[in-house]
C-alpha cells in the first residue's frame, strides 16, 4: 500500500510539472508542487535534497525522489499543525543552538576567518541565513515530540510489527553509534613557541619599516583562507572572534600593528584597516608552534595510564573522561560526542571524520580503543581514547 502511495504521490508530481511548464512562457525560476495548509512544498526544495542524497553516495531513482517528497511533506504537515496548536520556539533556545552549531562548523573549518572565507559571509550573516532553517528544524523536533509523549508501544508489538513486513520491504538504515572520547591534547615546547614569536615579531618589524602587511600574509600566514586575501578576515564583532583576537583588534587605530597574541589556534600579529561602528576590518597573521615527537610520546603515555586505570576498574570511563579529559566539549557529560546536526548522541558511521571512522569500525561495543594520533583540521594534534 506504502508503495502505491508513492507512485500516485509521483505522477501527481509529474502532472503538476507539466501543467506548470506548459501554462507559463520563459524561464521557470521556481514551482509549487504541494500546499499543505499555509505550508507549502517547492521543486527547488525537491530538487536541492535529491541532489544533496546524491552526493552523499546515494543512487539515484524515482522511488528516491518519492520518498524524499514523502518526507517533504511529513515535516509541512508537522510545520502546519504546529502552527495550528501555537507551538513557539523561544528565541533562547534559537540562540543557543545556533552557537552551539556555529561552534562546531568554526572547528570544522579551523578557524572563524577559514569559515568566513569559504562561505564568502561573515559569521553574523551565516547566522541570519541559518536562523530560520534551525527555527523550522526545532519546530518540528517539538512537534514530534508532543505526537508521540502519549504513546505506548511493548517491545513484543514492534517485533510482532516488523516480523509481519516481508524482508525486501524493510529500509535501509545507516549504522549508527554513541562514541565516548577522553582527550590528551599534545604540548608545545618553549623552543617551538620562542620560534614562532620571533618570526611575527621580525614580520611586525617589517611592516613598522615600510612592508606591505598583506604581503607578508599572503607569503606566510597560515590561516590559508585569510592568507589568500592577504589576512583580511572582514567586519566582525567582538563576540565574533576570540577573545584574546578581538581585545586586541578593537584597541588598535587604522593601521596600526598589534603586538603578538594567543590564541587557541596559534600566535597572531594584527592590523586593523577599518573601524565602522561596532565592528572592525583587519588583517591578521598566524603562526602555529610545531610540536615534537616527544610531545606525541608523552600525551600517548598519560592516556595509556588513563586506560589502564579503567581496565583495573578504579575509574569507569565516565569518571575518567570527567577527571583527566581535556576537551571542553564533551568532558562534563563523562565524554560523549554530540552530534551537531541533531543534538543527539548518536551520529551514523557515514557522518564520522574519516579518521574517526577507521578506529571504531571494527570495535564491538564496551570496547575502548587504543591511544590514537589525530590531527583535528591542521590546527591541533589530539589523542583520543573511544568508547
Amino acid at each position: 500500500m506504502k508503495f502505491m502511495n508513492k507512485i500516485l504521490i509521483c505522477t501527481v508530481l509529474t502532472l503538476l510539472l507539466c501543467i506548470s511548464v506548459k501554462a507559463q512562457e520563459g524561464i521557470v525560476l521556481d514551482e509549487v508542487i504541494a500546499v499543505i495548509g499555509n505550508e507549502i512544498a517547492t521543486k527547488s526544495e525537491l530538487e536541492t535534497k535529491y541532489a544533496s542524497f546524491l552526493a552523499q553516495g546515494g543512487a539515484a531513482s524515482d522511488d528516491l525522489k518519492c520518498e524524499i517528497l514523502e518526507d517533504i511533506f511529513y515535516s509541512k504537515m508537522l510545520l502546519n499543525q504546529a502552527e495550528l496548536d501555537s507551538v513557539e520556539i523561544g528565541e533562547g533556545r534559537v540562540d543557543s543552538e545556533l552557537d552551539r552549531r556555529i561552534r562546531y562548523y568554526i572547528t570544522q573549518h579551523g578557524s572563524e576567518q577559514a569559515m568566513e572565507s569559504y562561505y564568502k559571509k561573515s559569521i553574523s550573516k551565516i547566522k541570519d541565513e541559518f536562523r530560520e532553517s534551525l527555527r523550522e528544524q526545532l519546530t518540528i523536533q517539538t512537534m514530534q515530540s508532543e505526537i508521540g509523549a502519549g504513546l505506548s508501544v511493548t517491545p513484543e508489538e514492534v517485533r510482532s510489527y516488523f516480523k509481519k513486513i516481508p524482508k525486501d520491504s524493510l529500509p535501509l538504515m545507516n549504522a549508527e553509534v554513541e562514541i565516548a572520547q577522553i582527550v590528551v591534547n599534545t604540548k608545545t615546547s618553549p623552543e617551538a613557541i620562542r620560534e614562532v614569536k620571533g618570526k611575527l615579531n621580525n614580520y611586525r618589524k617589517r611592516v613598522n619599516e615600510g612592508e606591505k602587511f598583506s604581503t607578508l600574509a599572503v607569503l606566510y600566514s597560515e590561516d590559508k583562507g585569510s592568507a589568500l586575501k592577504g589576512g583580511e578576515i572582514g567586519f566582525v564583532g567582538k563576540a565574533e572572534v576570540e577573545p584574546e583576537f578581538s581585545a586586541a583588534a578593537f584597541k588598535l587605530k587604522e593601521g596600526n600593528v598589534s603586538s603578538i597574541i594567543k590564541t587557541r589556534y596559534g600566535y597572531h600579529i594584527i592590523q586593523l584597516i577599518e573601524r565602522r561602528g561596532a565592528k572592525v576590518n583587519v588583517r591578521h597573521i598566524l603562526l602555529k608552534a610545531k610540536q615534537d615527537q616527544a610531545s606525541f610520546a608523552e600525551a600517548k603515555g598519560k592516556l595509556d595510564s588513563i586506560s589502564n586505570l579503567i581496565e583495573e576498574g578504579k575509574y569507569s570511563f565516565e569518571e575518567a573522561a570527567r577527571k583527566f579529559s581535556e576537551n571542553e566539549e564533551t568532558t562534563k557529560n563523562g565524554g560523549i560526542m554530540v552530534n551537531p546536526q541533531n543534538g543527539s548522541s548518536m551520529t551514523a558511521m557515514d557522518d564520522l571524520d574519516p579518521s574517526l571512522f577507521f578506529v571504531i569500525d571494527n570495535m564491538e561495543v564496551n570496547d575502548i580503543s587504543k591511544s590514537v594520533l589525530l590531527v583535528i583540521l591542521e590546527l591541533s594534534l589530539v589523542i583520543e581514547l573511544l568508547n
